[in-house]
């Protein structure tokens, strides 16, 4: 059996330490040489906001996993060998929620780097289920880890928004997850507006995708919120083709993106912070509006997502940096402190 090398969390925001296990796949897993691990927010709200997880420290974070299966567990065989991504949230397929096209609820899901030990490692032990195949041919693995949360997710929302040819798309917060959403939106034709407050941001939205680019710190919302309409309304928009996908995970960023919300316009919540704010919840009923949360996307959506990247859709290298696994607690450090514009994947062994 491979053994595992990983970087444990023993204690929120204490520096983590290496350790070494050997990885036993049961029934139905299989055992992944990780080419790369991207970090993500949630990872830093686990390790430095008390966000819980599910499974109690000392635990590996990372759920961002792209790699090749080593070994398989009995019923995995067919995986040997390949190279894949792994779902961020693997749900069970058998369920109530999961029968029902609920699988994102569904309460038997496997979240790595929450439920069970993430992709902080050289390895690390998954189920097969809802496992996407990558061609054999493609030689950088480690970025294709993004799609496991920084793509899918809002992949994910914009599916559940309806969105179509001609839509309007607004993304609050461009960093990250929101900067894929752009690409994504824009390549199923959406009319795409990004707001930022970081102008480097701003002007790689407008290479890939953003046909309006906002930033927000220096506008009065009123004038920002006008500047939208003016968009729309040259394009022939109407409202409820409107849809807002908040992506920044502040409370700046949310009450902007719901502030947006017009008569019959969908919002989309992608981002997430422990923090409270207040809204005036009677806007969705004036307006006949709809919010909706998003979280993880169903490994079904997968195969699509890898295509758009493969066909040059969706650019990754321009919104990626790859460090070493070994800087994992200098990493943490730079992207909570924001000295990090790009998403970071570490890479095992590099």
């Amino acid at each position: 059996m491979p053994t595992i090398d990983g970087w444990f969390v023993r204690e929120p925001g204490k520096p983590m330490e290496r350790d070494s296990w050997e990885a036993a796949p049961g029934p139905g897993e299989v055992v992944l040489a990780i080419a790369g691990c991207g970090v993500c927010h949630t990872d830093l709200g686990y390790y430095y906001d008390g966000v819980p997880t599910r499974h109690p420290f000392p635990l590996v974070l990372g759920h961002e996993i792209a790699g090749t299966v080593v070994e398989t567990g009995p019923g995995a065989e067919l995986w040997s060998g390949r190279k894949v991504v792994v779902p961020a949230v693997i749900p069970c397929g058998e369920c109530d929620a999961c029968r029902a096209g609920r699988g994102s609820v569904c309460p038997k899901q496997i979240f790595p780097g929450n439920d069970v030990h993430g992709g902080f490692a050289s390895h690390v032990v998954v189920p097969s289920r809802g496992l996407c195949p990558v061609p054999a041919s493609f030689d950088d693995l480690a970025s294709l880890s993004v799609i496991a949360d920084a793509i899918s997710t809002p992949y994910q929302a914009i599916v559940k928004s309806g969105l179509g040819v001609g839509d309007l798309a607004v993304f609050v917060g461009v960093g990250g997850v929101g900067g894929f959403g752009v690409q994504v939106a824009a390549a199923m034709g959406a009319a795409v507006v990004a707001i930022d407050v970081d102008d480097d941001r701003l002007a790689l939205m407008k290479a890939h995708g953003a046909a309006l680019t906002l930033r927000a710190d220096t506008m009065e919302f009123k004038d920002l919120a006008k500047a939208v309409k003016r968009f729309a309304d040259e394009r022939g928009i109407p409202s409820f083709r409107h849809k807002i996908f908040e992506t920044s995970g502040t409370t700046a960023g949310q009450a902007t993106a719901f502030g947006l919300l017009r008569h019959g316009g969908w919002l989309g919540v992608v981002g997430f912070t422990p923090k409270k704010l207040e809204l005036r919840l009677s806007n969705l009923m004036a307006f006949d509006a709809t919010a909706q949360g998003t979280w993880g996307c169903l490994p079904e959506h997968y195969p699509a997502i890898v295509d758009l990247v493969l066909a040059g859709k969706v650019s990754l290298a321009p919104f990626l940096e790859k460090r070493p696994l070994s800087t994992i607690n200098e990493t943490f450090a730079d992207v909570h402190a924001r000295r990090v514009s790009r998403r970071v994947v570490l890479v095992p062994g590099s």
